[in-house]
């Protein structure tokens, strides 16, 4: 039984390193979604992207339509909470 409980307190100090964030909100039970699930910078992303793409299409202006496509894709990637994963293994982030 001992092992079990480090393991959860070297769980609970992972959780805490990683965000200490969602680990605050939780401990004064407020609920906030974790690091993975918080998409404000998507969204603000894919509407630049898609602002930019309307812009250009209305001007008429292809590398205008073009950035806004590319700024568009790369913010739609931002949605997938396992873009750290690869075939179920972490990639080491650069954090």
């Amino acid at each position: 039984m001992p092992t079990y409980d480090r393991r959860l307190r070297d769980l609970e100090e992972q959780l805490r390193h990683d965000d200490p964030g969602f680990v605050e909100a939780m401990s004064g039970g407020i609920p906030r979604p974790p690091r993975e699930y918080r998409r404000r910078n998507a969204w603000a992303w894919l509407v630049v992207g898609l602002a930019a793409l309307g812009t250009g299409i209305a001007v008429g202006h292809g590398l205008l339509i073009a950035a806004g496509l590319v700024v568009s894709g790369a913010a739609a990637q931002l949605f997938d909470p396992q873009r750290g994963r690869l075939h179920g293994r972490d990639i080491p982030s650069a954090r």
